[in-house]
């Protein structure tokens, strides 16, 4: 019988979904690695215990078990957010708590968990590769079809207040001079995404320019009466990445994080070997990546204008181009990597920057 006992815990340990059984009081009879995993709990701790001790009543595992041993049914529930307990991110779930036995022989219910988050993830990280190709191929073909024609208008406007006396033709000039150079500004800011062979890869410590980055945005008038924080894991080796191209990203993210916390409140930069979070490869293996998390706690975003974020010029801000995000997400995806945002009101914003140690591969700067 042990020997039964012992293949049955191999086999549940092996597998990659969830199983947690309970008896029909809720306590916890069966507890898998996977589960303990994604629920963050140890199974040695909760054996014995009632499942609702450990997660709270409102918690989706929870109320799933409860509705399947209460109505005497298979219950589920898809695309459920757990909180990672111990890595501290959001987890994406699908539960299904199914009743053992029948009727009023019912002894209580297995719960299986399949998380979802690695799939879902690398679905965002290729969506986020392509739309950035794409924004590139849009941004280039405008940026070019407007570089002559305004060239052409400004010179005009020019020649025009040259030629006349009269006071209102030339402020009339100035004022074209002075749009032109505004939206020349604009296309040189588009024309980035055309520069192709602009990676200059070399062995690079993200730490010294973080640190870089944070002391340019301390001069920066918007950190008056902001805290500036750094947390940086020391076991971090040197990237194979360009500096000047990351030092535009943080500082695109530093700026606006600085911006939502108007004043008041803290600024933090955090960097950490992401073991659970690697990037996928060309030849479908993971590769050792770092994250670098740039995180405020100011207000927030509303889900409404947050699920904009990601389109080129939208901005909230009063004078922005809007393209700071959209330049962002271009090199880091350059770089091989992934940019996640993660915002909900009255909690501020986080961006996580995951960039392979190596550097991108071949495919990713041809």
């Amino acid at each position: 019988m042990s020997e039964t006992l012992e293949r049955l815990d191999a086999i549940l340990g092996s597998l990659r979904v969830g199983v947690l059984a309970v008896d029909v009081d809720g306590r916890v009879e069966l507890q898998n690695p996977e589960a303990s995993r994604i629920l963050g709990l140890s199974g040695v701790a909760t054996l014995g215990r009632p499942l609702v001790e450990s997660l709270g009543a409102q918690h989706p595992a929870v109320m799933v078990l409860e509705t399947a041993l209460d109505d005497r049914r298979e219950v589920a529930e898809h695309g459920c957010r757990l909180r990672d307990r111990m890595g501290g991110r959001s987890l994406v779930v699908d539960l299904t708590a199914s009743p053992v036995g029948a009727g009023r022989e019912t002894r209580g219910a297995v719960l299986s968990l399949a998380d979802r988050t690695i799939g879902l993830e690398l679905e965002d990280l290729l969506g986020q590769r392509a739309r950035s190709e794409l924004f590139a191929q849009l941004a280039a073909g405008i940026a070019h079809e407007l570089r002559n024609p305004l060239g052409g208008i400004r010179g005009a406007a020019e020649i025009l207040a040259s030629r006349t006396s009269d006071e209102k033709s030339r402020d009339a000039a100035a004022l074209i001079v002075r749009e032109v150079d505004r939206i020349r500004s604009l296309v040189d800011d588009l024309l980035v995404f055309h520069q192709r062979d602009a990676l200059r890869l070399a062995p690079l410590n993200i730490h010294r320019v973080l640190d870089e980055v944070l002391q340019l945005l301390s001069m920066d008038p918007l950190a008056t009466g902001v805290k500036l924080e750094r947390s940086f894991d020391p076991s971090i080796p040197d990237l194979r990445a360009d500096a000047d191209r990351l030092t535009q990203v943080f500082l695109n993210l530093g700026r606006n994080a600085l911006q939502a916390l108007e004043g008041e409140g803290t600024l933090l930069i955090e960097t950490r070997m992401a073991l659970d979070q690697r990037l996928p490869s060309q030849r479908g293996s993971s590769l050792p990546t770092v994250a670098i998390t740039v995180a405020d706690d100011g207000p927030g975003i509303e889900p409404e204008l947050f699920e904009q974020l990601s389109t080129p010029f939208f901005t909230t801000r009063v004078g922005g181009t809007g393209l700071g995000l959209a330049v962002s997400r271009h090199w880091v995806a350059r770089h091989g990597g992934a940019l996640r945002l993660e915002s909900e009101p009255g909690s501020g914003t986080r961006a996580r920057v995951f960039l392979p140690i190596g550097g991108p591969e071949p495919e990713v700067i041809t």
